[in-house]
């Protein structure tokens, strides 16, 4: 069965069997590694991308479901000569210890800070919540999220 859609930018055409995974697309059709798979169950959030703007994990949905999608991963968030804002965060606040979880992560927290109004820790925490790690107390993980969503919200010109 052949799926079309565009990943990080670019377009592909693919022929997938009708049951294939959509994180299996990205690690193994299209060698997209940094959507990692944890739980196989969409529990832990490791597998997190953005499909037409919007975080999903790519464990639950099938290629099929995607075509003409826009898809994003952590790949396309950012280059490393520049950084996205959210991954510098993650980096400048040490907002990862081992790492496995820290792309999930930074996918959902750009989801969750373009749709919040508001940051404090509560409401970071809540939109998190679908993310596990299994390193960290998440203190620097909200803490990231809360520079993250800073810096997006200057760079956008909000104030």
């Amino acid at each position: 069965m052949n799926v079309s859609l565009r990943v990080n930018g670019e377009s592909y055409t693919l022929d997938v069997a009708p049951n294939t995974l959509l994180v299996s697309v990205l690690r193994e059709h299209l060698g997209l590694t940094g959507t990692h798979v944890g739980c196989d169950t969409s529990q832990c959030g490791a597998c997190t991308i953005h499909v037409d703007g919007r975080a999903v994990k790519s464990c639950a949905i099938l290629a099929v479901q995607v075509q003409d999608a826009e898809v994003l991963t952590i790949e396309g968030l950012g280059s490393v000569d520049e950084l996205h804002p959210m991954q510098q965060a993650f980096r400048d606040c040490h907002g990862l210890q081992c790492g496995f979880c820290t792309p999930g992560m930074i996918m959902q927290a750009v989801d969750l800070v373009s749709q919040a109004e508001t940051f404090d820790a509560d409401a970071i925490r809540q939109g998190m919540e679908g993310n596990l790690c299994r390193c960290t107390g998440y203190q620097n993980i909200v803490a990231a999220v809360t520079e993250g969503a800073a810096a997006l919200k200057a760079k956008s010109g909000e104030t």
